[in-house]
Protein backbone atom coordinates (compact mmCIF):
# COMPACT_ATOMS: atom_id res chain seq x y z
CA UNK A 1 0.00 0.00 0.00
CA UNK A 2 1.38 3.40 -1.01
CA UNK A 3 0.28 6.63 0.61
CA UNK A 4 -0.23 9.20 -2.15
CA UNK A 5 -0.53 12.99 -2.11
CA UNK A 6 -2.17 14.42 -5.23
CA UNK A 7 -1.55 18.08 -6.08
CA UNK A 8 -3.95 19.47 -8.67
CA UNK A 9 -6.61 16.87 -7.95
CA UNK A 10 -9.39 18.48 -10.00
CA UNK A 11 -7.34 18.74 -13.20
CA UNK A 12 -6.88 16.18 -15.95
CA UNK A 13 -3.92 14.41 -14.29
CA UNK A 14 -5.45 14.51 -10.82
CA UNK A 15 -8.85 13.13 -11.80
CA UNK A 16 -7.26 10.27 -13.75
CA UNK A 17 -4.98 9.51 -10.81
CA UNK A 18 -8.01 9.24 -8.56
CA UNK A 19 -9.63 6.88 -11.09
CA UNK A 20 -6.58 4.65 -10.70
CA UNK A 21 -6.84 4.83 -6.91
CA UNK A 22 -10.49 3.78 -7.09
CA UNK A 23 -9.56 0.83 -9.28
CA UNK A 24 -6.67 -0.19 -7.01
CA UNK A 25 -7.72 0.37 -3.39
CA UNK A 26 -5.28 -2.32 -2.26
CA UNK A 27 -2.30 -0.44 -3.76
CA UNK A 28 -2.95 3.27 -3.17
CA UNK A 29 -4.33 5.34 -0.31
CA UNK A 30 -4.90 9.09 -0.71
CA UNK A 31 -3.45 10.98 2.26
CA UNK A 32 -3.40 14.46 0.74
CA UNK A 33 -5.42 16.39 -1.85
CA UNK A 34 -5.00 19.95 -3.09
CA UNK A 35 -6.31 21.97 -6.00
CA UNK A 36 -6.13 25.49 -7.34
CA UNK A 37 -9.73 26.34 -6.53
CA UNK A 38 -11.20 26.54 -10.02
CA UNK A 39 -13.64 23.69 -9.37
CA UNK A 40 -14.52 23.76 -5.65
CA UNK A 41 -17.58 21.52 -6.02
CA UNK A 42 -15.54 18.69 -7.51
CA UNK A 43 -12.85 19.18 -4.88
CA UNK A 44 -15.42 18.84 -2.11
CA UNK A 45 -16.66 15.60 -3.68
CA UNK A 46 -13.11 14.25 -3.83
CA UNK A 47 -12.43 15.12 -0.20
CA UNK A 48 -15.67 13.48 0.89
CA UNK A 49 -14.90 10.31 -1.08
CA UNK A 50 -11.22 9.82 -0.20
CA UNK A 51 -11.13 11.44 3.28
CA UNK A 52 -7.46 12.46 3.10
CA UNK A 53 -5.63 13.42 6.29
CA UNK A 54 -4.80 16.78 4.70
CA UNK A 55 -6.57 18.82 2.03
CA UNK A 56 -6.72 22.43 0.92
CA UNK A 57 -6.93 24.91 -1.93
CA UNK A 58 -4.15 27.10 -3.28
CA UNK A 59 -0.38 27.17 -3.59
CA UNK A 60 0.31 27.26 0.15
CA UNK A 61 -1.85 24.19 0.68
CA UNK A 62 0.06 22.35 -2.06
CA UNK A 63 3.39 23.25 -0.45
CA UNK A 64 2.20 21.97 2.92
CA UNK A 65 0.75 18.81 1.40
CA UNK A 66 4.02 18.08 -0.40
CA UNK A 67 5.90 18.28 2.90
CA UNK A 68 3.70 15.78 4.75
CA UNK A 69 4.59 12.10 5.22
CA UNK A 70 3.77 10.05 2.13
CA UNK A 71 5.28 7.48 -0.21
CA UNK A 72 4.73 9.53 -3.33
CA UNK A 73 3.66 13.07 -4.24
CA UNK A 74 1.98 13.40 -7.64
CA UNK A 75 2.41 16.99 -8.82
CA UNK A 76 -0.35 17.48 -11.38
CA UNK A 77 -0.42 21.28 -11.11
CA UNK A 78 -0.23 23.26 -14.35
CA UNK A 79 2.26 26.10 -14.74
CA UNK A 80 5.08 27.77 -12.86
CA UNK A 81 3.05 27.78 -9.63
CA UNK A 82 4.06 24.13 -9.27
CA UNK A 83 7.73 24.95 -8.54
CA UNK A 84 7.50 25.50 -4.77
CA UNK A 85 5.48 22.29 -4.19
CA UNK A 86 8.05 20.38 -6.26
CA UNK A 87 10.89 21.72 -4.12
CA UNK A 88 8.92 20.94 -0.95
CA UNK A 89 8.43 17.30 -1.96
CA UNK A 90 12.11 16.92 -2.87
CA UNK A 91 13.25 18.48 0.40
CA UNK A 92 10.94 16.10 2.28
CA UNK A 93 12.67 13.17 0.57
CA UNK A 94 9.43 11.86 -0.92
CA UNK A 95 9.30 10.23 -4.35
CA UNK A 96 7.98 12.86 -6.77
CA UNK A 97 5.77 11.76 -9.65
CA UNK A 98 6.20 14.85 -11.81
CA UNK A 99 3.50 15.85 -14.27
CA UNK A 100 4.19 19.55 -13.65
CA UNK A 101 6.98 19.82 -16.23
CA UNK A 102 7.20 23.58 -15.74
CA UNK A 103 8.72 23.26 -12.27
CA UNK A 104 11.66 21.23 -13.57
CA UNK A 105 12.07 23.41 -16.65
CA UNK A 106 12.07 26.75 -14.86
CA UNK A 107 13.89 25.44 -11.78
CA UNK A 108 16.49 23.54 -13.81
CA UNK A 109 19.66 23.06 -11.75
CA UNK A 110 17.85 24.27 -8.62
CA UNK A 111 15.47 21.30 -8.83
CA UNK A 112 18.14 18.83 -9.88
CA UNK A 113 20.45 19.66 -6.98
CA UNK A 114 17.59 19.12 -4.50
CA UNK A 115 16.65 15.73 -5.97
CA UNK A 116 18.20 12.51 -4.79
CA UNK A 117 19.05 9.91 -7.48
CA UNK A 118 15.84 8.34 -8.72
CA UNK A 119 13.60 10.63 -6.65
CA UNK A 120 11.87 12.22 -9.67
CA UNK A 121 9.68 9.93 -11.77
CA UNK A 122 8.39 11.59 -14.98
CA UNK A 123 4.65 11.46 -15.66
CA UNK A 124 4.60 13.24 -19.02
CA UNK A 125 3.75 10.43 -21.43
CA UNK A 126 6.84 11.08 -23.55
CA UNK A 127 9.26 11.08 -20.64
CA UNK A 128 7.60 8.12 -18.98
CA UNK A 129 8.05 6.30 -22.29
CA UNK A 130 11.73 7.21 -22.36
CA UNK A 131 12.21 6.14 -18.74
CA UNK A 132 10.61 2.80 -19.54
CA UNK A 133 12.62 2.38 -22.76
CA UNK A 134 15.88 3.20 -21.01
CA UNK A 135 15.54 -0.10 -19.18
CA UNK A 136 16.68 -1.66 -22.46
CA UNK A 137 20.31 -0.56 -22.10
CA UNK A 138 22.88 1.28 -20.02
CA UNK A 139 23.26 5.10 -20.14
CA UNK A 140 26.54 4.70 -22.07
CA UNK A 141 24.68 2.79 -24.79
CA UNK A 142 22.17 5.58 -25.54
CA UNK A 143 22.72 7.41 -28.84
CA UNK A 144 19.70 9.69 -28.85
CA UNK A 145 16.20 10.27 -27.50
CA UNK A 146 13.27 10.68 -29.88
CA UNK A 147 10.20 12.53 -28.60
CA UNK A 148 7.01 12.02 -30.54
CA UNK A 149 4.51 14.83 -31.17
CA UNK A 150 0.97 14.62 -32.50
CA UNK A 151 1.51 17.80 -34.50
CA UNK A 152 -1.62 19.22 -32.87
CA UNK A 153 -4.82 20.27 -34.66
CA UNK A 154 -2.94 22.39 -37.23
CA UNK A 155 -0.46 19.84 -38.53
CA UNK A 156 0.30 20.52 -42.19
CA UNK A 157 -0.72 24.18 -42.13
CA UNK A 158 1.62 27.00 -43.12
CA UNK A 159 2.34 30.01 -40.95
CA UNK A 160 -0.01 32.10 -43.09
CA UNK A 161 -2.77 29.55 -42.51
CA UNK A 162 -2.42 29.98 -38.74
CA UNK A 163 -3.18 33.71 -38.69
CA UNK A 164 -6.94 33.17 -38.38
CA UNK A 165 -6.91 30.34 -35.84
CA UNK A 166 -9.52 30.75 -33.09
CA UNK A 167 -9.27 29.67 -29.46
CA UNK A 168 -11.97 27.05 -30.07
CA UNK A 169 -9.91 25.55 -32.89
CA UNK A 170 -6.75 25.58 -30.79
CA UNK A 171 -8.49 23.61 -28.06
CA UNK A 172 -9.60 20.85 -30.44
CA UNK A 173 -6.69 18.47 -29.81
CA UNK A 174 -6.97 15.34 -31.98
CA UNK A 175 -6.08 12.82 -29.24
CA UNK A 176 -6.00 14.17 -25.70
CA UNK A 177 -8.48 16.04 -23.50
CA UNK A 178 -6.37 18.47 -21.46
CA UNK A 179 -6.65 21.88 -19.83
CA UNK A 180 -6.60 25.18 -21.71
CA UNK A 181 -2.90 25.96 -21.29
CA UNK A 182 -1.51 22.53 -22.16
CA UNK A 183 -3.92 22.06 -25.08
CA UNK A 184 -2.95 25.44 -26.52
CA UNK A 185 0.71 24.61 -25.97
CA UNK A 186 0.20 21.43 -27.95
CA UNK A 187 -1.31 23.43 -30.80
CA UNK A 188 1.66 25.84 -30.94
CA UNK A 189 4.17 23.02 -30.21
CA UNK A 190 5.39 25.06 -27.24
CA UNK A 191 4.55 21.98 -25.18
CA UNK A 192 6.99 19.93 -27.22
CA UNK A 193 9.62 22.60 -26.82
CA UNK A 194 9.17 22.43 -23.07
CA UNK A 195 9.45 18.66 -23.27
CA UNK A 196 12.78 18.89 -25.09
CA UNK A 197 14.15 20.95 -22.20
CA UNK A 198 12.58 18.53 -19.73
CA UNK A 199 14.18 15.53 -21.44
CA UNK A 200 17.58 17.22 -21.33
CA UNK A 201 17.24 17.86 -17.60
CA UNK A 202 15.75 14.48 -16.67
CA UNK A 203 18.09 12.24 -18.60
CA UNK A 204 21.28 14.34 -18.92
CA UNK A 205 21.30 14.04 -22.71
CA UNK A 206 22.68 16.99 -24.76
CA UNK A 207 20.15 18.92 -26.85
CA UNK A 208 21.80 17.83 -30.10
CA UNK A 209 20.96 14.22 -29.19
CA UNK A 210 17.26 14.89 -28.57
CA UNK A 211 15.04 14.72 -31.66
CA UNK A 212 11.35 15.37 -32.22
CA UNK A 213 9.25 13.54 -34.81
CA UNK A 214 5.59 14.13 -35.64
CA UNK A 215 3.54 10.97 -35.08
CA UNK A 216 -0.15 11.92 -35.45
CA UNK A 217 -1.57 8.68 -34.05
CA UNK A 218 0.45 9.00 -30.80
CA UNK A 219 0.56 5.26 -30.32
CA UNK A 220 4.34 5.40 -29.89
CA UNK A 221 4.85 7.70 -26.93
CA UNK A 222 8.60 8.16 -27.45
CA UNK A 223 11.74 6.18 -28.27
CA UNK A 224 15.35 5.60 -27.31
CA UNK A 225 17.92 4.91 -30.00
CA UNK A 226 20.93 2.87 -28.85
CA UNK A 227 24.47 2.87 -30.23
CA UNK A 228 23.97 -0.41 -32.11
CA UNK A 229 21.07 1.06 -34.11
CA UNK A 230 18.34 -0.62 -32.06
CA UNK A 231 15.36 1.54 -31.13
CA UNK A 232 13.28 0.75 -28.06
CA UNK A 233 9.84 2.38 -27.91
CA UNK A 234 6.92 2.40 -25.50
CA UNK A 235 3.65 1.78 -27.32
CA UNK A 236 0.15 2.23 -25.98
CA UNK A 237 -3.17 3.97 -26.46
CA UNK A 238 -3.01 7.80 -26.52
CA UNK A 239 -4.05 8.26 -22.89
CA UNK A 240 -2.25 9.24 -19.69
CA UNK A 241 -3.29 6.29 -17.53
CA UNK A 242 -0.11 4.23 -17.92
CA UNK A 243 2.26 7.16 -17.26
CA UNK A 244 0.26 8.20 -14.18
CA UNK A 245 0.16 4.63 -12.88
CA UNK A 246 3.89 4.25 -13.48
CA UNK A 247 4.49 7.51 -11.62
CA UNK A 248 2.59 6.37 -8.55
CA UNK A 249 3.86 2.77 -8.53
CA UNK A 250 7.41 3.16 -9.94
CA UNK A 251 9.27 0.94 -10.67
CA UNK A 252 6.35 -1.48 -10.61
CA UNK A 253 3.47 -1.71 -13.05
CA UNK A 254 -0.22 -1.53 -12.18
CA UNK A 255 -2.20 -4.39 -13.76
CA UNK A 256 -4.90 -3.27 -16.19
CA UNK A 257 -4.11 0.42 -15.81
CA UNK A 258 -5.09 0.80 -19.47
CA UNK A 259 -6.44 -1.48 -22.19
CA UNK A 260 -3.69 -2.91 -24.42
CA UNK A 261 -3.39 -2.16 -28.13
CA UNK A 262 -5.73 -4.31 -30.21
CA UNK A 263 -3.30 -5.89 -32.67
CA UNK A 264 -6.12 -7.64 -34.56
CA UNK A 265 -7.23 -4.32 -36.08
CA UNK A 266 -5.42 -2.91 -39.11
CA UNK A 267 -3.87 0.51 -38.57
CA UNK A 268 -1.33 2.84 -40.15
CA UNK A 269 1.19 4.89 -38.22
CA UNK A 270 2.84 7.95 -39.78
CA UNK A 271 6.05 9.78 -38.95
CA UNK A 272 6.84 13.26 -40.29
CA UNK A 273 9.49 15.91 -39.65
CA UNK A 274 8.56 19.00 -37.68
CA UNK A 275 7.83 22.08 -39.82
CA UNK A 276 10.05 24.58 -38.02
CA UNK A 277 8.97 27.43 -40.30
CA UNK A 278 5.31 27.14 -39.30
CA UNK A 279 6.02 25.98 -35.74
CA UNK A 280 9.28 27.57 -34.48
CA UNK A 281 8.54 26.90 -30.80
CA UNK A 282 10.77 23.81 -30.55
CA UNK A 283 13.82 25.51 -32.06
CA UNK A 284 13.24 28.46 -29.74
CA UNK A 285 13.05 26.12 -26.74
CA UNK A 286 16.36 24.53 -27.71
CA UNK A 287 17.90 28.00 -27.78
CA UNK A 288 16.49 28.87 -24.35
CA UNK A 289 17.52 25.49 -22.95
CA UNK A 290 21.07 25.85 -24.27
CA UNK A 291 21.39 29.28 -22.65
CA UNK A 292 20.22 27.69 -19.41
CA UNK A 293 19.80 29.24 -15.96
CA UNK A 294 16.80 31.62 -16.15
CA UNK A 295 16.19 31.45 -19.92
CA UNK A 296 13.82 28.43 -19.74
CA UNK A 297 11.84 30.20 -16.99
CA UNK A 298 11.47 33.23 -19.26
CA UNK A 299 10.31 31.01 -22.16
CA UNK A 300 7.67 29.41 -19.95
CA UNK A 301 6.44 32.58 -18.25
CA UNK A 302 6.10 34.53 -21.50
CA UNK A 303 4.14 31.64 -22.96
CA UNK A 304 1.67 31.55 -20.05
CA UNK A 305 0.95 35.26 -20.52
CA UNK A 306 0.61 34.84 -24.29
CA UNK A 307 -1.82 31.92 -23.98
CA UNK A 308 -4.10 34.02 -21.78
CA UNK A 309 -3.89 36.92 -24.23
CA UNK A 310 -4.73 34.66 -27.17
CA UNK A 311 -7.81 33.26 -25.46
CA UNK A 312 -8.90 36.76 -24.47
CA UNK A 313 -8.69 37.93 -28.10
CA UNK A 314 -5.70 40.23 -27.54
CA UNK A 315 -3.12 38.25 -29.52
CA UNK A 316 -3.31 36.24 -32.78
CA UNK A 317 -2.28 32.60 -32.67
CA UNK A 318 1.13 33.04 -34.39
CA UNK A 319 1.77 35.94 -32.04
CA UNK A 320 2.15 33.53 -29.12
CA UNK A 321 5.52 32.23 -30.24
CA UNK A 322 6.50 35.59 -31.78
CA UNK A 323 6.17 37.30 -28.40
CA UNK A 324 7.96 34.45 -26.60
CA UNK A 325 10.85 34.82 -29.06
CA UNK A 326 10.99 38.58 -28.50
CA UNK A 327 11.05 38.19 -24.71
CA UNK A 328 13.61 35.36 -24.70
CA UNK A 329 15.89 37.33 -27.03
CA UNK A 330 15.80 40.40 -24.80
CA UNK A 331 16.42 38.51 -21.56
CA UNK A 332 19.87 38.80 -20.02
CA UNK A 333 20.80 35.51 -18.38
CA UNK A 334 22.56 36.22 -15.06
CA UNK A 335 26.29 35.69 -14.92
CA UNK A 336 26.05 33.58 -11.75
CA UNK A 337 26.96 29.91 -12.01
CA UNK A 338 24.29 28.86 -9.51
CA UNK A 339 20.54 29.41 -9.58
CA UNK A 340 18.43 30.45 -6.59
CA UNK A 341 14.67 30.46 -6.16
CA UNK A 342 14.77 34.26 -6.09
CA UNK A 343 16.57 34.25 -9.45
CA UNK A 344 13.84 32.08 -10.96
CA UNK A 345 10.99 34.12 -9.51
CA UNK A 346 12.58 37.41 -10.62
CA UNK A 347 13.06 36.12 -14.17
CA UNK A 348 9.50 34.80 -14.20
CA UNK A 349 8.11 38.18 -13.12
CA UNK A 350 10.28 40.08 -15.61
CA UNK A 351 9.17 37.84 -18.47
CA UNK A 352 5.49 38.23 -17.62
CA UNK A 353 5.78 42.01 -17.58
CA UNK A 354 7.84 42.06 -20.79
CA UNK A 355 5.35 39.81 -22.56
CA UNK A 356 2.37 41.89 -21.37
CA UNK A 357 4.05 45.08 -22.60
CA UNK A 358 4.78 43.54 -26.00
CA UNK A 359 1.21 42.22 -26.33
CA UNK A 360 -0.20 45.66 -25.51
CA UNK A 361 2.00 47.22 -28.19
CA UNK A 362 0.81 44.68 -30.76
CA UNK A 363 -2.83 45.33 -29.85
CA UNK A 364 -2.33 49.07 -30.16
CA UNK A 365 -0.63 48.92 -33.56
Amino acid sequence: MRDVVILGSTGSIGTQALDLVRANPDRFRVVGLTAGGGNPALFEQQVAEFAPAFYGLGEDASIEAAQRPADVVLNGITGAVGLRPTLAALDAGTMLALANKESLIIGGPLVKERAKPGQIVPVDSEHSAIAQSLRGGSPAEVRRLVLTASGGPFRGRTRDDLAQVTPEQALAHPNFAMGRVITTNSATLVNKGLEVIEAHLLFDIPFERIDVVVHPQQMIHSMVEFIDGAVVAQIGLPTMLVPIAMGMAWPERVPNAEAPVDWTRASDWRFEPVDDAAFPAIALAREAGARGLTAPAVYNAANEVCVDAFHEGRLPFPGIVDVIADVVTRHDVPSTQSLTLDDVLAADAWAREAAATRIAAIAAS
